[in-house]
């Protein structure tokens, strides 16, 4: 596994190539591929494009990312590839136009080697609802890497990928990363754009990075990030120089501890690990004091009434009429909806497309989604209220450890639980990433969690960089 500064330093000596790295990491894919990682790999594209960047090197016109080696979940469109969304209802359907993201990682020279698999359009905890197969972890193949960005995760620990791309709704990007034990990033809602990202919820959907190290997030962000016409939701908000942060210097942070998050249900190693965390801040020259989130028992609540009602909304295009999969043998147009629906999409994707239609419905709008949408406002008033004493915030990433394949799948309100930790910051809007921090006493990765105020992921990235260097 090579970090991207590694990558750089080796390009600049001359002991490697962009070509040579390429075909490095598609060998590694091949040879994982009992990992379930990827859904698709672009071969040939990703030589070609890493022999330009050798090129641009030479001639010194390469862009920030040359060199780094990407791969992007499957719910992110790449140009005339496949985007499935992990479902087989869009088994076949090719992307006519990238995403921003992908469009700007490309502009600095970035090489795209493929498609990461995922939960059914990202719903999901473990990576076991996708259609084509669960994803191993790395460290256990009888355990889940989290969800819904597990390949990706498992590319970059599998070193398939220098840097992946996912997408966080309720912690699909940070979860993952702390049961494989890699960084995950969570930037603020409308730092990055949308465009091209298939929305699961889309008032709480965020596309962010996961990478070795917290530098190559930082990197990744620096390009990514930035307002985008084509996304109406995309901030008009100037993006500094994420990297310029990474100082390894605390003295002077204030640290918030939210009591809420270290009740019943965490795990002791979990507790142990992220204790550990806060105590070698706080040797370093860092504040800490406990804060209050009084509504954080809500959040697994509201996060499913309104995730679910958002997904109900945005899922009703896929139909069969206008494109993906359509059912063969309907005999009118509802049964060809009916049957195309039911045929396509998987048991949590119809679980949770009931459920949102039903709080929806005209008999309980008021009782559950404008009750959610209130009880959502006060929670992000509860994060602002914290910002007002501290800087940032450190909680467990998830309450457990990785767990084995096939535990939750038949208890969806456990699995659901997996995301305690991490929905509030969708819900709040706020930044987020997962640093690994220790192990547990079966040598699985913990992950710590550091929250940061709405466009300020300096700070969480200056901590989450210190951490890594610490731990």
């Amino acid at each position: 596994m090579k970090t991207f500064e590694t990558i750089q330093t080796e390009l600049r000596a001359g002991t490697t190539t962009c070509e040579r790295l390429t075909g490095e990491y598609l060998g590694t894919i091949e040879a994982g591929s009992g990992l379930n990682a990827f859904l698709s790999v672009f071969s040939e594209k990703a030589v070609a494009q890493a022999r330009l960047v050798d090129r641009k090197l030479a001639d010194g016109t390469a862009g920030k990312l040359a060199g780094m080696v990407v791969s992007i979940k499957d719910v992110i469109c790449v140009k005339d590839e496949r985007v499935t969304c992990g479902s087989k209802i869009l088994e076949q359907f090719i992307s006519p136009y990238n995403a921003t993201v992908v469009d700007r990682l490309v502009a600095e020279d970035a090489i795209i080697v493929g498609k990461n698999n995922m939960d059914e359009f990202a719903m999901g905890s473990s990576t076991e609802n996708s259609a084509y197969g669960r994803v191993k972890l790395v460290q256990d193949e009888t355990r889940v890497p989290g969800g819904s960005s597990g390949g990706s995760a498992v590319a970059v620990r599998a070193g398939m990928a220098t840097v992946s791309l996912g997408s966080d709704t309720g912690g699909s990007i940070r979860q993952p990363a702390s049961f494989t034990g890699v960084v995950g990033l969570k930037p603020t809602y409308g730092r990055v754009s949308r465009f091209g990202l298939v929305a699961f919820a889309s008032s709480f959907d965020s596309i962010g990075s996961l990478a070795l190290t917290t530098r190559d997030c930082a990197q990744v962000l620096n390009v990514i990030a930035g307002h985008d016409e084509r996304d109406s939701t995309s901030a008009k908000i100037p993006v500094p120089d994420f990297t310029s942060a990474l100082d390894k210097n605390v003295i002077g942070l204030r640290v918030g501890i939210p009591k809420e998050y270290f009740g019943e249900g965490l795990d002791p190693d979990v507790r142990t690990a992220v204790e550990k965390s806060i105590d070698t801040l706080k040797k370093n020259g860092a504040t800490v004091e406990e804060v209050s989130l009084p509504h954080t028992e809500y959040t697994i609540a509201t996060y499913y009434i309104l995730a679910t009602a958002e997904a109900s909304s945005n899922l009703a295009r896929y139909d069969g009429a206008r494109y993906g999969y359509r059912a063969k043998k309907a005999r009118d147009l509802a049964g060809m909806y009916t049957a195309s629906r039911s045929e396509g999409f998987g048991s949590e994707v119809k679980r949770r497309i009931m459920l949102g239609t039903y709080v929806l419905s005209a008999g309980y709008y008021d009782a559950y989604y404008r009750k959610g949408q209130k009880v959502r406002r006060l929670i992000q008033q509860d994060f602002l209220k914290a910002f007002d004493s501290v800087d940032c915030l450190i909680t467990p990433t998830a309450p457990t450890t990785a767990f084995k394949a096939g535990e939750k799948v038949d208890d969806p309100l456990t699995m659901y639980l997996s995301d305690i930790y991490t929905t509030s910051a969708n819900l709040a809007g706020i930044p987020g990433i997962s640093v690994p921090f220790g192990k547990d006493h079966q040598g699985l990765p913990i992950g710590v969690q550091i929250l940061g105020r709405q466009f300020d992921e300096a700070t969480i990235l200056k901590v989450a960089d210190f951490l890594e260097s610490a731990s």
